[in-house]
């Protein structure tokens, strides 16, 4: 799949932290079935690479890694099945190994001179990030402006009370959430937020 048809897949990605031991397949078959199959994990807890194993064996499943910061982190999420990959920043080295892989890749930028170089390597999707701290909605907006092709999903400080109106961006194809799951909440208490999440834009 492109990074455009996984952004386009759900209006919200569950940016997840995963800690402890969980089964992580009944977790992600959980946010499948609620209307979010677009899950990403971020590499930054020791199970993490092992989660991303478990959760792509879940049918319906499009599982990612986050927070990738080199090309050792992109080698070892690839090798673990990672669909597509995040990063938090745009860096020419890890960019030019993923060029090279071809797996669907979403880098985070926060400026315009971020966007021109992501467009540089040929990317036109990235992660606005960290949205709320980087400017909110009249950043994005403004950065639009002269970029009017690019596509973003904004993270960083989304939630469910401002979730709608980052979707209400003709820019934005979809949002990262980090509200929808915390370790120790009820596969019941994930479902019914998921739920909530996948009508957030129909």
């Amino acid at each position: 799949m492109t990074i455009d048809e996984i952004m386009r897949a759900a209006p919200v990605i569950p940016v997840l932290v995963l800690e402890g031991e969980e089964d992580w397949g009944k977790l992600a078959e959980t946010f499948v079935e609620a209307g979010l199959p677009v899950l990403e994990v971020t590499l930054r807890t020791p199970g993490a690479l092992q989660a991303v194993r478990e959760m792509s064996r879940a049918p319906g499943a499009i599982v990612g890694a986050g927070t990738v910061l080199n090309e050792a982190q992109f080698n070892q999420a690839v090798d673990a099945g990672a669909q597509f990959i995040v990063a938090p920043g745009l860096t020419d080295p890890l960019s030019k190994a993923v060029e090279k892989n071809g797996v669907a890749y979403l880098p985070g930028v926060a400026t315009a001179g971020d966007i021109m170089r992501g467009l540089d390597h040929g990317l036109d999707r990235f992660k606005f990030f960290p949205a709320e701290a980087a400017g909110g909605i009249a950043a994005l907006k403004a950065l639009s402006g002269p970029f009017g092709n690019v596509r973003f999903c904004p993270t960083g400080g989304i939630r469910p009370d401002n979730a709608a109106d980052w979707l209400a961006l003709g820019t934005v194809t979809c949002v990262g959430g980090t509200w929808l799951y915390k370790s120790g909440d009820s596969l019941e208490a994930v479902a019914e937020r998921a739920r909530a999440a996948a009508v957030l834009r129909i």
